[in-house]
């Protein structure tokens, strides 16, 4: 599979998910109504949440997206100056 395919499948699984949380946020209830949508339904909701998410994953991992948090390059960790307030008093 080249990068080609990779990216398509990527845009599919991209507009798949999003296409499928709309379908969700627009069938959910508001304001305590009952949910239109069947238990099992909600439950094949979350598992295809489940596939979209593990496929990307495997793709990222075919084409070497590191999946790491992002860092400053510069290597010195982030310092912090902590300052104290003193609380006015109610005069």
């Amino acid at each position: 599979m080249d990068s080609a395919e990779l990216s398509k499948e990527q845009q599919i699984l991209r507009q798949m998910r999003k296409t499928l949380g709309s379908v969700v946020r627009d069938a959910t209830p508001l304001g305590g109504r009952p949910n239109p949508l069947k238990e099992t339904t909600i439950q094949e909701i979350k598992d295809c949440f489940a596939l979209i998410s593990d496929r990307e994953k495997e793709l990222a991992a075919q084409l070497g997206f590191d999946q790491a948090k992002p860092y400053y390059n510069d290597g010195e960790p982030q310092s912090s100056n902590v300052i104290n307030f003193a609380k006015p008093s109610k005069e």
